[in-house]
């Protein structure tokens, strides 16, 4: 062998061996978490907890933009609605036109917004809610008539307050927040966003 060929093998022999020892998924995950924490600054109401994922963060992570198996999803879903908080008054329903209000309002939780100022769930950036508002969006269903189809009744709102509470407790890897679960939202405007949706005076459900 000439020393031409020497080297040729020993190139092949280093990409064999590059190619052997490539990074792993979970050192790839591990190495871009690093990187993201490095990079991430607390600013404000910002802070570095936000780079911390629970348990149904992470499991949804895994999945890598794919849905989750039954069994998954089973496991999400509970893991969330055992940990919505209801009330303690046992009411439901607040104003439905501070609900209105709450659904129009994209303000809160950026390290740019004022803690002490308005915060809002910003509904209408994925839903369609009441006909007068002719900008929304379509990533989640239209909620026009919410409580009109589905009917008025205790076992309704009980599921309205709870998907807006934490919507993975009834839909696992959704993308809607979990407003209550997350604290975007105060046990006070949970109960007024419930009324926007499930009020018969609300013009959601005229």
């Amino acid at each position: 062998m000439n020393g031409r060929e020497s080297l040729v093998s020993l190139a092949l022999l280093s990409i064999t061996l590059g190619c052997a020892t490539a990074p792993s998924s979970e050192e790839i995950a591990a190495n871009a978490a690093a990187m993201l924490k490095s990079s991430f600054k607390a600013n404000g109401q910002a802070s570095l907890d936000r780079l911390k994922q629970d348990e149904t963060q992470a499991l949804c992570s895994q999945l890598a933009g794919k849905p989750p198996s039954k069994e998954v999803a089973a496991r999400i879903e509970k893991i969330n609605r055992d940990a919505i908080k209801y009330p303690a008054d046992g009411k439901l329903l607040g104003d439905w036109k501070n609900g209105e209000k709450i659904a129009q309002e994209g303000r809160g939780k950026q390290f740019s917004d004022d803690p002490a100022g308005p915060v809002g769930a910003n509904c209408y950036a994925c839903h369609q809610l009441a006909p007068q508002e002719l900008s929304f969006g379509t990533i989640g269903p239209s909620l026009y008539q919410f409580g009109k189809l589905r009917g008025y009744g205790a076992d309704t709102q009980r599921y309205a307050y709870g998907k807006i509470y934490n919507s993975e407790a009834y839909a696992a890897c959704s993308n809607m927040p979990r407003f209550g679960h997350s604290g975007i939202l105060n046990e006070q405007q949970l109960k007024d966003v419930t009324a926007l949706l499930m009020d018969p005076q609300s013009p959601v459900n005229k």
